[in-house]
């Protein structure tokens, strides 16, 4: 089991809706937590049709990359939770615009339960004590 970071490309199992069969995909970390668990954003070689997604090419990425031999699609609409134990291997990481632009783009209704806040969003003050 690795430690893998914010920004990380990973490989992992992953079905991109209920009707689907997991299939090893590349996958985008967006956020971890202290017990092990990845919050992933998958990428696809096909753009989703009915929903949001960011083309991502070779000079997304700081280290490593993907054998992209035509675009890739992070579907930013689609946060997954993963353990470590499922990552197959690790791909490369993305600059930090990128990642920025990625975490930008994911909707603040697939972020619950991710610890994630987008830049510039703070939690609510809690009224009264």
């Amino acid at each position: 089991m690795g430690q893998y970071l914010r920004g990380d490309v990973l490989l992992a199992p992953v079905a991109l809706d209920s009707r689907s069969q997991a299939k090893t995909r590349p996958v985008i970390v967006i956020a971890t937590s202290a017990d092990g668990e990845l919050h992933v954003c998958p990428v696809s070689s096909k753009p989703p049709t009915d929903a949001p997604s960011l083309p991502l090419s070779i000079d997304d990425f700081e280290t490593g990359g993907l054998d992209l031999f035509g675009e890739s699609y992070i579907m930013t609409s689609r946060v997954v939770t993963l353990r470590s134990g499922q990552v197959i291997g690790k791909r490369g990481r993305l600059t930090s615009g990128s990642l920025s632009e990625v975490i930008g783009r994911v909707p603040d209704s697939c972020l619950s339960g991710s610890g994630l806040q987008k830049p510039g969003k703070r939690p609510a003050a809690k009224k009264g004590r």
